[in-house]
């Protein structure tokens, strides 16, 4: 009869309209992939115009400092290692590129290091020796170079501000600490 319980007739869908609303529900889906990828290949296009524009855009003054390569860090002091003579063993990568961001850090807040010396018996410790201070600074490789640096240069002003010139050294191998005699 074509009656349910709630008493209303259904309607049987014929098998060209099953098709006709496939179609359309596919029609609809290809649209909104074709709106969706067009609005991200414009946004992706305006970023790089953008990008292009700014980096062109700027301007480099003549009087800024050299810029320093700092992709490889090959250190420019002169670099004892008190081992090294007596076993023949050389110095690691590691401690070069150490070496050699440490001397980067420092020259970046106007320090120049003269000598960087790896002492008998330490595997982990360099000196270096910072032009126009009497003393040495102790690192460890195991710190990162910018905080080591940093410490540093905290007890240089630091002892600079009481008016002493003079230390034998400056130890900022602990975190957040500096001792210096």
């Amino acid at each position: 009869m074509g009656r349910t319980i709630g008493e209303r007739r259904e309607k049987l869908e014929s098998s060209s309209e099953r098709m006709a609303a496939r179609k359309k529900s596919e029609k609809k889906r290809t649209i909104r992939v074709s709106i969706t990828s067009a609005v991200f290949f414009l946004a992706a296009i305006v970023l790089i115009y953008v990008g292009i524009v700014l980096v062109s855009g700027r301007k480099v003054d003549p009087s800024a400092p050299d810029i320093i390569d700092t992709t490889s860090y090959e250190p420019t002091v002169e670099i004892v290692d008190a081992d090294a003579s007596a076993a023949g063993v050389s110095i690691t990568n590691r401690m070069r590129e150490y070496i050699g961001m440490i001397e980067v850090d420092f020259r970046d807040l106007g320090y120049r290091v003269i000598k960087a010396v790896i002492p008998s018996g330490s595997i982990r410790e360099v000196d270096f020796y910072i032009e126009g201070k009497n003393g040495f600074i102790k690192t460890t490789i195991d710190r990162g170079t910018a905080v080591t640096v940093e410490d540093a240069d905290r007890v240089i002003r630091y002892l600079a501000e009481r008016g002493i010139g003079d230390f034998e050294y400056i130890d900022a191998r602990v975190e957040g600490r500096a001792f210096w005699k």
